[in-house]
């Protein structure tokens, strides 16, 4: 029996991995649990799965929650360092799955004390992983990606040669605003942004996926964790979602992982790794698949794909400036302060300051933490400026 703690279980990728784990309850014993506001959800999942500890992100819900949770012996705690103290705590299976880049450090703790890190949290290769991948080859932590794509790709890539890889085709099904003309996408709201046509995810990644910044982390996130550089990275358009990714090598064969757009997939072998097992899950049927279809991705409409090659150019800590640029710009999105298309100007203006005063290396989290800081404000003060114009 494997044990395993779950950060950010309330969120759509914890939540079908509680799913997952409540039909091998003869495989995990589930160490810690953690969410964020979902206080309700997370004392559900406590009860069914019997973590040994519970952690709430915000200090201040600490109080209901152990409210919702009298009668159970649970070892309860709350705020930032509960939770970098639970992904400490040594287990054979962390699956890293809170969203942005709050999730880094938790990774980063994490990789010392597992002996599988499952990562669904891109920002923590995105933004860390020079760290992040020396502290698993330090403590021999085996670093399976939860992403689909991610997924795909370290399944094509099993028992291969990376050194005769010509190409890897990374797969997204376009989002919502596939066939929207470019003026159109002016006055998206958020509520259409987040209404993805294939997955079930969460509002965020949902407008992230609708304007490719999505797509665009997921770049860079493959390069780091493969060491395959960005010209060897294609983005393929693929509205059906069938076809998850695809590596291509050097004696023109191209091998490809298919499955049906459900998150469980991934989750499950990441968790189980490097064995496979049963899940529920729907099995494709290609009598009823009439067709798979590709495209190009329209880059004029869809900015975000070359902004990320721009920052994997960069190097050092550009990924920490485009994503921090990326999330504060989907804040105001979200708000309402700015459009679905302002969204790119922002990112490219924090590049641009990021060039401007480059870091070629860093060596410690603190760095990271400081970048992430610093081009926040410098990006919130220019959101501020354009409203106060």
């Amino acid at each position: 029996m494997k044990n395993i703690s779950i950060f950010g279980s309330t969120g759509s990728i914890g939540s079908n991995a509680v799913k997952i784990l409540l039909n091998q309850k003869n495989d995990f014993n589930v160490v810690v649990l953690t969410g964020g506001k979902n206080l309700k959800e997370l004392a559900k999942q406590s009860i069914l799965l019997k973590p040994k500890h519970i952690v709430i992100s915000d200090h201040e819900l600490l109080g209901d929650l152990k409210e919702l949770l009298i009668g159970h012996d649970f070892d309860i705690t709350g705020g930032k360092e509960a939770l970098l103290n639970a992904a400490s705590i040594p287990v054979d299976v962390s699956l890293q799955s809170i969203i942005g880049f709050a999730g880094v450090e938790c990774s980063l703790i994490a990789a010392k004390h597992s002996r599988i890190l499952a990562l669904a949290n891109k920002e923590s290769l995105v933004c860390a992983g020079l760290l992040l991948k020396q502290i698993c080859r330090d403590n021999n932590t085996a670093l399976v990606p939860v992403d689909s794509e991610h997924s795909a790709i370290f399944q094509c890539l099993n028992g291969e040669n990376i050194k005769t890889v010509e190409r890897i085709i990374l797969t997204g099904s376009g989002g919502p605003f596939l066939n929207t003309k470019l003026k159109d996408l002016l006055n998206i709201t958020p509520n259409q942004a987040s209404n993805h046509p294939k997955w079930n995810m969460g509002k965020r990644i949902s407008i992230d996926s609708a304007s490719m910044f999505n797509k665009a982390m997921e770049l860079i996130e493959a390069n780091e964790l493969f060491d395959i550089e960005a010209s060897k990275i294609e983005v393929l358009i693929h509205p059906q979602s069938i076809i998850h990714s695809m590596v291509g090598f050097n004696d023109g064969s191209i091998i490809a992982q298919l499955g049906p757009a459900d998150m469980k997939g991934a989750i499950g072998f990441a968790i189980n790794y490097p064995n496979r097992t049963e899940l529920q899950v729907e099995r494709l049927d290609f009598t009823k698949i009439k067709q798979l279809d590709f495209v190009s991705v329209d880059h004029i409409k869809f900015p975000s794909i070359n902004l990320a090659i721009q920052a994997i150019e960069l190097g050092g800590l550009a990924g920490t400036a485009f994503n921090a640029a990326k999330e504060q710009a989907l804040d105001a999105f979200l708000e309402g302060k700015i459009s679905f298309l302002d969204m790119y100007k922002f990112v490219e203006f924090a590049l641009t300051e990021y060039t401007n005063n480059k870091t070629d290396n860093y060596t410690l989290i603190s760095e990271v933490i400081s970048q992430d800081s610093h081009t926040r404000s410098v990006v919130l003060k220019a959101i501020e400026g354009l409203i106060n114009d």
